[in-house]
Formats: C-alpha cells, sequence, structure tokens
C-alpha cells in the first residue's frame, strides 16, 4: 500500500468536508453483522498501491433500485450533466433538484473474514465515515500500512443495530487491532488470497447513455407516475444483473418542473446525514 497516495487522498476528504461545513452477488459481497468481528483487508490485486476502490451510484431513479455511474468507467453521465445545468439556473428548485440528483460515493475494500478465510476474499463496501476512519489509520505511523500480508495489522469492528442507532441502519465503527500479523502462515492460501479476488468495476455493468437518460427521464415525467408515488426504494443488495431502462429521445434541459411532492420524498432516499451503512 502507497502510504502517500492514502494521505493524500484523506487531505483530499478533509478539506472537502471543511469547504462543504462475476458471479452471485450474495458470495461476492460482505457485510458486518450485529456485535464484534474481525477482518483482514487484503492488498488489492488490481491496485498495489491503494485497496480502496470509490464509485459513484445512483438510487431510487426511474424503476431502477441502483444505477452505477458511468463516470465510473470513464464514460459521459447524463445524469450529472442535468445536474450541472439545473445548478446553472438561478432557480431555487432547479438548485434543490440537483443536489438530490448528486450520485453517492460507496467505497469497496477486498477482505476476508477472520474465522471464515476458507470463503476467499469478498467486497465489504461502506460510506465516507469508515473510509476516512481506515485512510487515517493508514496515516498513523504507530499503525502504518495494515494490509501488509508479513506485518499487518486485523481490523476489529464492532456494529451495533437499530435499536441503538435510532435509524432503520446498523453502525459499524472500526479500530486496528494491537498487535501485528501475517495474512496467513498458510502459504498456499496467501497466494490463493491475493490471486482471486473480485473487482468492482468489473462486477457491476454500465448502462449506456441513453439508458441512463431513459431511467431519468422516467423519474421525471409526471405523466408517468402518480403524483406522491417513489417509484422505487433504495436496493437491499447490490444488483449487478440491472434490467435495461427504456430507451428515450430526452434531452437535457432544465425548464422541466418536478413536482414538489416528488421531490419532498426524493429527500427521504437522498438525504444529507452520513448514513454509515446504508441498506443494500
Amino acid at each position: 500500500m502507497d502510504l502517500n497516495e492514502i494521505k493524500a487522498r484523506l487531505n483530499q476528504m478533509q478539506t472537502a468536508s471543511t469547504g462543504q461545513n462475476k458471479g452471485d452477488g450474495k458470495q461476492l459481497f460482505w457485510k458486518p453483522s450485529v456485535g464484534k468481528q474481525t477482518i483482514r483487508v487484503v492488498p488489492f490485486k488490481y491496485n498495489t498501491s491503494n485497496p480502496f476502490t470509490e464509485m459513484q451510484f445512483y438510487y431510487g431513479i426511474g424503476s431502477k433500485k441502483v444505477m452505477p455511474s458511468p463516470l465510473n468507467w470513464g464514460e459521459k453521465d447524463p445524469i450529472k450533466e442535468f445536474s450541472k445545468q439545473l445548478r446553472q439556473s438561478n432557480d431555487k428548485e432547479n438548485w434543490r433538484l440537483a443536489k438530490k440528483l448528486d450520485a453517492k460515493t460507496r467505497v469497496f475494500a477486498p477482505v476476508i473474514v477472520r474465522g471464515e478465510e476458507s470463503e476467499g476474499v469478498k467486497l465489504w463496501q461502506f460510506g465516507k465515515e469508515i473510509y476516512e476512519a481506515f485512510l487515517q489509520m493508514a496515516a498513523d505511523e504507530e499503525v502504518g500500512d495494515f494490509t501488509d500480508i508479513l506485518n499487518g495489522r486485523d481490523i476489529k469492528l464492532n456494529t451495533v443495530g437499530p435499536e441503538s442507532t435510532g435509524t432503520p441502519y446498523n453502525k459499524t465503527t472500526i479500530s486496528p487491532s494491537m498487535k501485528t500479523s501475517t495474512l496467513s502462515d498458510d502459504e498456499a492460501l496467501v497466494e490463493k488470497l491475493l490471486a482471486e479476488q473480485p473487482d468492482p468495476k468489473k462486477v457491476f455493468k454500465p448502462l449506456s447513455y441513453d439508458e441512463m437518460k431513459g431511467a431519468l427521464q422516467e423519474w421525471l415525467s409526471p405523466e408517468d407516475t402518480e403524483e406522491g408515488d417513489i417509484v422505487s426504494e433504495p436496493a437491499e443488495d447490490f444488483d449487478s444483473d440491472i434490467k435495461e431502462a427504456p430507451k428515450s429521445n430526452y434531452s437535457l434541459s432544465t425548464k422541466p418542473v418536478v413536482k414538489k411532492s416528488k421531490t419532498d420524498q426524493f429527500d427521504d432516499l437522498f438525504g444529507d446525514e452520513e448514513d454509515d451503512d446504508l441498506p443494500f
């Protein structure tokens, strides 16, 4: 792990915060359960300098539960473009809608669960709070490269449920093990863990520009949805087999006015609070 790159990313996140006051998904992804668990972040096969993969996702737009932004693959994103156009107007409602159309950042890390090493490397996805905790951990000279296969550190997790968080979601906190340790004493297992890893950018299937426009139009079109209806709730799990959205000749414009009641309900899907553990 390149600690200079990790420290640089931590600095970027802190600066931004100050400025702003193939397979079955259930096998690929791992999610902490309520209680205490121990994991190990594995050196990432597809980026040896940084084990964390940042990706952008949209939730509840059109009939889709989760849509990865084409920006994840360096492609144009019509929803991003539309949001940018909304911000170029002087209309308060346009700005409000633009904020709700902003993609959410999710971060993926390759991990093994202690006691379940035989199940191989899985992807743990989390939000900004846990991500920043990981970056601070790596930037701490007393911790350093916790992914090192010989002298790294296990990560201790403590997860509490909705009864403690007061939200529909669990909340996980992380801390490094006090002692360094090897990834595994089994050399064959270590080789397997380093070689057989899922790549988030290959797990998810990018949608075409027209498909993304179609999903946006579906949500914006009042004739397609009765007032007060929410088309889709956030997904419980990532779905790598996202169905195609309807094709559309929709042209990006700031003129269409979205019904206020629908925008209000969009607030519930895209709240401003930091959800440490989104429901998927």
